[in-house]
C-alpha cells in the first residue's frame, strides 16, 4: 500500500462515517414526532423496549447513539433501569441494518438486474435524485429530508468503494495476509474489533470497513467473526463516556450495555473456539464475503439476544452490585444534554418538563388565591419557594432550547422549540403574579385590613374567573387542544370585564363610605394581578394558535378576532359574561 492508498483508505472511512451520519440524521428528522410516540412504547413492557431499541436504531444508523440516549433517558427520569435494558438488546440489534445495506458492495452476476444492485450502478442515481428533490422542493421540509436520506446512502456507498478501492492491493501484500492471519487468534480478533470501533466510535462504520476489506480475499471467517464480536465490545465506549457525571442509574444502564456486550461475547466467543477446536469446521477456513459478515453480524447479536434475554434481572442486580448506592450524589438532571442529538426526543422532554413548570406556576397561584382569605405564613413562604422553582425552570428550559434550536431539526420541531421559547416567560410570570397577590394577603393580614362582603364576593367571582382560564389554558397546552386554546379569549375578555366592574362597584362603595381609599390601593394592585394572568393565559393560547398556523404576530390575531367576532366567539363570551356576573 503505497502514500496515495493510504490517502484513499482515509478519506473512505471519512465519506463513510459521514454517510452514516447523514442518512442518521435524514431519517431521525423525518421520523419527526414517530420518535416521541415509539418513546412512550417503551414504558409498557420490555418487549415494547426491545422492539424500540430495533427500531430506534435503524432510524438513527447507531447503537452508540441510541445508548447514549438510554443513559440520557434514564438520567432524566424518563426511564427506569428496567425499562432501559429491553431498549440497549433491542439496539444491538437494529444496528444490524446498516451492515445489510453495506453488504450490496459484494454483489457480483452477469444478470442486469442483479448487476443494478451493486452500488456502482445504482449510487451515482441516489445521489441525482437526491440532486433533484433539492432543486425542486428546496422549500418543502419532509422532501429535503428525504434528499438527506439519499445522500447519506450515496456518500456511504461511496465512501464502501474508496475502502475497497485503496485495500484492493493488499491481498498480495504478505504483511497484510500474515496480520489477518494472526486474528484468527480469537483474543487478538476481539481486541481489534474493541480498538477500531472505540476509536470511531460507530459500530457500523467498523462493520463497513471489515466488509470492504473482504473483498480483497484475505478476510477469512476464522479472523471476521472474532472481530465481529469485538466490535460490540467496541461500540460501547461512547455510552460509557456519556454516563460520567450522570446519576447512578444512568451509570448503570451504559454498565448493563458494556456488561451484555461483553458477557455474550465470551459466552459465545467460547462456544465458538470449542467448536473449532474439536470440529474444524470447513466454513472457518473460507474466504469471507460481505454478506457474509453481515449475517455472522446479526446472527452474534441474536444469539447474545436470546443467551441473556432471560437473565435481565441478573444484568440489572450486577449493574446495581458494581455501582453502588453512595457513588450517586444525588443530583437529578432536569433536562440531559445526551438527548439533544436527537431533537425529537429532547424536544418532547423539553415539552414534558415545561408542563411541569406551568402546573407548579398554577399551583403557586392556588396556594396564594387561598392566602387573601386565610393568611399563613408557612404557605406563603411556599408560594415564593415555588416561584423560584419556576424560576429555575425557565433558565434550565431556555438554555436546553436554545441548545436545542442550534441542531439541524425538522421545520416542525423547529415550530415546536419556538412555540416552547414564547411561552416560558408567559409560565414564569404567572409565578412571579402569585408572590404579588401574597404581598397583597401580607399587607391585608399586616394592616388588619378587611374587605367589604361585597368586595369579597366581587374578588371571589374574579379569582373563578381566572382559574378557570388558568386551567382551559394549561389544558389546552398539556393536550395541544387547539380548540382549548380558542375558547381562552372570550374568557380574557370577560376578566377584563371584570377588573372594569369590579372597580366601578368600589367607587359606588367609597361614595356611600362602604369602603375605604386604602382598601381601594389594594384591591386595585389585586385585580391587576388578576387580570395580568388571563392576558398571559391569552399569550400562550394565542401562541399555540399562530404557531399553529406558521405566525407569530399575536397582537394582529388578537385584534382581528375582536373586529370579527365570530357566532363561537360571542358565544362563549356571552356565557362567561352571565357565568361570572358579579350582580
Amino acid at each position: 500500500m503505497d502514500i496515495f492508498d493510504m490517502f484513499s483508505l482515509l478519506g473512505g472511512v471519512a465519506v463513510l462515517l459521514y454517510g452514516v451520519k447523514l442518512m442518521g440524521q435524514g431519517l431521525e428528522k423525518k421520523a419527526g414526532g414517530k420518535l416521541k410516540t415509539l418513546l412512550a412504547a417503551a414504558t409498557s413492557t420490555k418487549l415494547k423496549g426491545f422492539l424500540l431499541g430495533i427500531v430506534i436504531t435503524a432510524i438513527i444508523q447507531s447503537s452508540a447513539t441510541t445508548t447514549v440516549m438510554v443513559v440520557g433517558f434514564v438520567n432524566s427520569g424518563i426511564l427506569s433501569l428496567g425499562q432501559a435494558i429491553g431498549i440497549i438488546m433491542g439496539a444491538n440489534l437494529g444496528t444490524s441494518v446498516t451492515s445489510w445495506i453495506m453488504s450490496l458492495i459484494g454483489v457480483e452476476s452477469d444478470n442486469i438486474w442483479v448487476q443494478f444492485l451493486r452500488p456502482q450502478s445504482f449510487t451515482p442515481l441516489i445521489a441525482l435524485a437526491a440532486i433533484i428533490i433539492l432543486l425542486v422542493f428546496k422549500k418543502d421540509s419532509k422532501k429535503t429530508d428525504t434528499a438527506t436520506i439519499l445522500f447519506g446512502l450515496a456518500f456511504l456507498m461511496y465512501g464502501m468503494q474508496f475502502i475497497t478501492s485503496a485495500v484492493s492491493g493488499l491481498s498480495e501484500v504478505q504483511w497484510f495476509t500474515d496480520l489477518m492471519g494472526m486474528f484468527s487468534n480469537p483474543i487478538l480478533g476481539v481486541l481489534a474489533g474493541a480498538v477500531i470501533t472505540a476509536v470511531i466510535q460507530s459500530s457500523a462504520a467498523s462493520v463497513g470497513i471489515l466488509q470492504a476489506l473482504s473483498l480483497n480475499g484475505t478476510l477469512h471467517y476464522s479472523s471476521a467473526i472474532p472481530i465481529i464480536m469485538g466490535q460490540n465490545i467496541g461500540t460501547c465506549v461512547t455510552a460509557m463516556i456519556s454516563s460520567l457525571g450522570a446519576n447512578k442509574n444512568a451509570k448503570r444502564a451504559a454498565f448493563i450495555h458494556l456488561s451484555f456486550n461483553a458477557i455474550g461475547t465470551i459466552v459465545w466467543l467460547t462456544i465458538y473456539s470449542l467448536i473449532n477446536l474439536i470440529f474444524k469446521p470447513a466454513i472457518s477456513d473460507a474466504v469471507v464475503t460481505p454478506l457474509g459478515i453481515a449475517i455472522c453480524h446479526s446472527a452474534f447479536n441474536v444469539l447474545t439476544i436470546i443467551t441473556l434475554a432471560p437473565f435481565n434481572k441478573l444484568l440489572e442486580k450486577l449493574a446495581c452490585a458494581v455501582i453502588r448506592e453512595g457513588t450517586d450524589k444525588g443530583e437529578f438532571a432536569l433536562l440531559d444534554d445526551r438527548l439533544i442529538t436527537t431533537p425529537p426526543i429532547a424536544i418532547e422532554r423539553s415539552r414534558t418538563v415545561t408542563v411541569s413548570m406551568a402546573h407548579e406556576a398554577v399551583r403557586s397561584l392556588d396556594i396564594a388565591f387561598d392566602l387573601l382569605f386565610d393568611y399563613n405564613e408557612k404557605q406563603a413562604q411556599k408560594v415564593r419557594d415555588l416561584e423560584e422553582e419556576v424560576d429555575t425552570y425557565e433558565d434550565s428550559l431556555g438554555t436546553y432550547l436554545v441548545k436545542i434550536s442550534n441542531q439541524d431539526t425538522s421545520e416542525s420541531d423547529s415550530h415546536e422549540v419556538s412555540k416552547l421559547l414564547h411561552m416560558l416567560s408567559d409560565f414564569e410570570r404567572l409565578s412571579d403574579h402569585a408572590v404579588n397577590i401574597v404581598e397583597s394577603a401580607e399587607e391585608i393580614h399586616d394592616k388588619e385590613l378587611r374587605f367589604s362582603e361585597d368586595a369579597i364576593r366581587e374578588i371571589k367571582i374574579m379569582i373563578a374567573a381566572v382559574k378557570e382560564i388558568l386551567e382551559m389554558s394549561v389544558s389546552a397546552f398539556e393536550e395541544n387542544d387547539l380548540h382549548k386554546a380558542v375558547g381562552v379569549e372570550p374568557l380574557e375578555q370577560v376578566v377584563d370585564w371584570l377588573k372594569v366592574q369590579i372597580k366601578s362597584a368600589h367607587i359606588e362603595r367609597l361614595r356611600k363610605q362602604e369602603c375605604t381609599i386604602e382598601m381601594g390601593f389594594v384591591l386595585s394592585d389585586l385585580l391587576t394581578n388578576l387580570e395580568r394572568i388571563s392576558d398571559h393565559c391569552s399569550n400562550i393560547a394565542v401562541c399555540m394558535i399562530e404557531i399553529a398556523h406558521d405566525s407569530f404576530d399575536m397582537h394582529e390575531y388578537i385584534n382581528n378576532l375582536k373586529s370579527e367576532k365570530t357566532n363561537e366567539y360571542k358565544k362563549d363570551y356571552e356565557f362567561y359574561k352571565k357565568k361570572y356576573a358579579i350582580k
